[in-house]
């Protein structure tokens, strides 16, 4: 939790590199529940009769709260270094620069209304709650893919010091995400996998052919885009 979101859980320190890249299988847990955060407040807000257009605003809203927009700085970041960098090294200097730019502004955008799309489109309470507590869970089982695959692209940062997580815990990260999905949606849970698998594979593929390596921002995008998808795989017809 002390990873993944901003909700105080005690004074346990996750500083070094080993309790980083172990803590890789509790992924899926974390994502899980800060969706299911949001999820929550989208079905009290349905409860009281709003529209699920403003019950999905205000449920994105404490989403966001929960996860401290991590995520969503994340992909600012990667989408800013690889549209505004000629090469390697300017491209992570523009993703280490505290201020957004026009493609890390439109990737925040898009992500947010392809999440209140989806959101907006299953309307009925328990296909959301069910929907984006597996979205989550699959989003964040996805980071262990470019931590497994590619070397840190820095010599510092949180990409270091997660880098290389035992092989324990990526499969027990892989098991508890698909469990979760699998549990909540059954059958219709495929559809997910798949594209969340598709996002994952991406942002791996990019982060290795633009920036020779994984970052916390290239987790951050793998985790964001990966639900985004999972929320539109879930409001579409396949399930």
């Amino acid at each position: 939790m002390m990873v993944l979101t901003r909700l105080p859980m005690g004074k346990g320190d996750l500083r070094t590199d080993a309790t980083l890249a172990r803590a890789v299988w509790a992924y899926p847990l974390a994502g899980a529940f800060v969706c299911a955060a949001g999820a929550v407040v989208f079905v009290l807000a349905v409860l009281v009769r709003l529209p699920a257009s403003i019950a999905a605003v205000i449920a994105i809203g404490a989403n966001l709260l929960a996860s401290g927009a991590l995520h969503e700085d994340g992909l600012a970041d990667f989408c800013d270094g690889l549209g505004g960098g000629r090469d390697r090294e300017r491209k992570l200097a523009i993703m280490r620069d505290s201020r957004i730019g026009a493609y890390g502004a439109l990737g925040i955008v898009l992500s947010v209304l392809l999440r209140w799309s989806a959101l907006t489109t299953l309307a009925e309470p328990e296909a959301v709650l069910i929907a984006w507590i597996a979205a989550g869970a699959l989003s964040r089982g996805a980071i262990a893919l470019p931590l497994a695959l590619l070397p840190p692209a820095r010599s510092d940062g949180l990409g270091v010091r997660a880098s290389s997580p035992p092989a324990w815990s990526i499969a027990a990260a892989l098991v508890i995400a698909v469990g979760i999905a699998v549990a909540l949606l059954g059958i219709g849970a495929l559809p997910l996998l798949v594209v969340v698998l598709v996002a994952a594979v991406a942002v791996t593929w990019l982060a290795w052919s633009q920036l020779g390596g994984q970052t916390g921002d290239v987790l951050g995008a793998c985790a964001l885009g990966a639900e985004c998808l999972a929320l539109v795989a879930a409001s579409g017809r396949w399930l």
